[in-house]
Parts: structure tokens; sequence; C-alpha cells
């Protein structure tokens, strides 16, 4: 059975603009090593904040979603976020979270501390979502990534590698 796995927009954009873990994770999408979950919200606002901050990437992300062969995660209704305004610490996570959670994936990669704290405020976010991890805990325990391997590309830059 393949794993399903979402990324939030932070680990899109970062993936994005730096070689580094983010990348990593969806390389491995790309790769086929798990299926791809996105929410429409998250491709959205990702695909926004490129744009405004890293337009000289936005043909490659449009390329790698085009590519990739992503599932699409539901889009929660305005009546479920009303019902689940505490679900997560910041308000406007709750359609995000509820779209991760209505997915089932098994994992949910994001750099997001309203979802990965390891505190009471995250807890109700943390039984709906299992799973949910930094982008460097996901490829150590779940891609198998060694502690060597995470730091060398730690601060890598896009001039340490041969190709985008």
């Amino acid at each position: 059975m393949t794993l399903r796995v979402a990324v939030d927009t932070n680990v899109l954009i970062a993936g994005f603009g730096w070689p580094r873990w983010p990348y990593a994770v969806l390389r491995h999408a790309e790769q086929g090593d798990f299926t791809l979950v996105l929410s429409p919200l998250v491709v959205a606002e990702a695909r926004r904040r490129i744009q405004i901050h890293l337009p000289a990437v936005l043909d490659d992300f449009e390329l790698y979603l085009a590519s990739v062969g992503y599932e699409e995660a539901p889009i929660p209704t305005q009546d479920e976020i009303a019902a689940n305004l505490d679900l997560v610490r910041q308000e406007k996570d709750v359609p995000i979270a509820l779209s991760i959670r209505d997915a089932q994936v098994d994992y949910f990669v994001t750099y997001d501390r309203d979802f990965t704290d390891q505190d009471a405020s995250t807890e109700k976010v943390r039984q709906a979502i299992p799973g949910i991890m930094l982008p460097p805990v996901f490829l150590h325990e779940v891609m198998g990534w060694t502690s060597e391997e995470l730091e060398a590309i730690r601060y890598r830059e896009w001039t340490d590698m041969e190709e985008r």
C-alpha cells in the first residue's frame, strides 16, 4: 500500500525556493515514493506566494504540479469550518486542517507550529490528523534518511547542485 502524504503551503514554497529538506520531500513524491495529497487551498496559497516572492520559479512550480500526479484533498464547507473553529490555534488554519483530515493521509508535513507544537494548544488537531511532522523528521523517520544525509543538505544552495 502506497503512503499518502500531504504537505503544507510552507513546504511547497520552501521546496521551490531552496534545495533543502522540503525540496527533498517534494522529490520523493516526484519519484513515486508516496502519493502526494494537496489541498486546493494549499496549492492556491503557494501559487500566490510564489508569484509574489519567487516569480522566477513559478513555471517550475506549475510544471511540478502538472507532472507529479497529486491527489486533491476535499475542500471543507463553510458549515464544517464554522463547526470546527477550535480545531487549530489560528482560525485561518481551520480549512486546511479539515481538508487534510478529510483526505485521511498517513502524514502531514509542515513547518507550521500551530500543527507541530507538542503541547495542549495543538492536541485537538494532532488527534484529528495523525502523523503531523516537520520535513526533516519525515525524511528521517519515514523515508529513512540518516542524520548525516539530513545535515548534508541543511544549508545547501542551488549553486551547490548540478541541476535545479
